[in-house]
């Protein structure tokens, strides 16, 4: 049966599930593994949430995956995700996440 991503939307077709990595299971709160609620994200979404925000972030402005759709740093990316088929994507962290994290 497909998996649909929970973030884009975007639908992974069954001949493309053979890939363990093409989906992935994303915490809403990172770090807090053992209770945190869990959504199925397609490869290229997962990356980009962790490449634009910290752990931190994540954990208090973006636990929800509507929090997450509605985020304006993710407005660019879901336009043109939503437009590809696209399941492998270059992803650099963000300059900001970076100083944050470093």
């Amino acid at each position: 049966m497909p998996t649909t991503c929970a973030l884009c939307r975007r639908i992974i077709p069954d001949e493309n599930i053979s890939d363990p990595q093409v989906v992935q299971e994303h915490h809403l709160r990172p770090e807090e593994r053992a209770d945190s609620p869990t959504v199925m994200l397609c490869r290229p979404c997962h990356k980009q949430i962790h490449a634009v925000f910290t752990n931190e972030e994540l954990r208090e402005d973006y636990d929800t995956i509507t929090a997450l759709r509605a985020a304006d740093q993710l407005q660019g990316y879901l336009d043109w995700i939503r437009s590809t088929g696209k399941l492998d994507i270059q992803v650099s962290t963000s300059n900001r996440v970076r100083e944050r994290i470093g």
